[in-house]
């Protein structure tokens, strides 16, 4: 079992039962899923490029990624329907629980200038942060990597508040910027 998983059931479950008083256990917020995001709209017009980035997404998510297509054509974008502007992938269980484990302890100190992340939620119990360029994940060989791809990752929980999701995130060991 992971260290994460541990730490939820045997620590973080009887630390948010007592700050927020829930009713029943199964209201205490768990994470749900992780989804990673790519946009490859610039790298959409070279075949070899979103093979690249497919390749990046599959070594530091451990799952191969769907790649998204666009439903309509824009005139205004030069997209045409059907054409490829992302790559995604939704990791769950297992897998979860280590991409977050790794991403607190290993990934996020890596991050240039990085003093926490800001604890802006979206209004629904979730978490997205953006990241500006993929070299910071250390399964990533930099010799390889052809161009700088930003991506998001978002931390669906199935906390009501967003202040709810702040203190699971943060008690599971998300590092956020102390507000003191």
């Amino acid at each position: 079992m992971s260290r994460i998983i541990q730490k939820y059931h045997k620590e973080v479950k009887k630390q948010l039962q007592d700050k927020f008083n829930y009713q029943n256990p199964m209201q205490i917020p768990a994470l749900k899923k992780i989804v990673i995001s790519m946009g490859i709209a610039e790298a959409s017009k070279d075949k070899n490029a979103i093979q690249d980035c497919v390749k990046e997404m599959t070594a530091l998510s451990g799952q191969k990624p769907i790649i998204t297509k666009a439903k309509k054509a824009i005139s205004n974008f030069k997209l045409r329907e059907g054409q490829p502007i992302g790559i995604k992938v939704t990791l769950r269980r297992k897998r979860m629980y280590d991409f977050l484990d790794r991403f607190c302890n290993i990934v996020a100190p890596r991050v240039r200038d990085f003093r926490g992340f800001p604890e802006k939620c979206d209004g629904k119990g979730n978490y997205t942060l953006g990241l500006q360029e993929q070299i910071i994940f250390p399964e990533l060989n930099l010799d390889e990597i052809k161009r700088t791809q930003g991506m998001h990752v978002t931390f669906v929980t199935t906390a009501q508040t967003d202040k709810e999701c702040v203190e699971l995130l943060s008690l599971l060991g998300f590092p956020f910027k102390s507000m003191s």
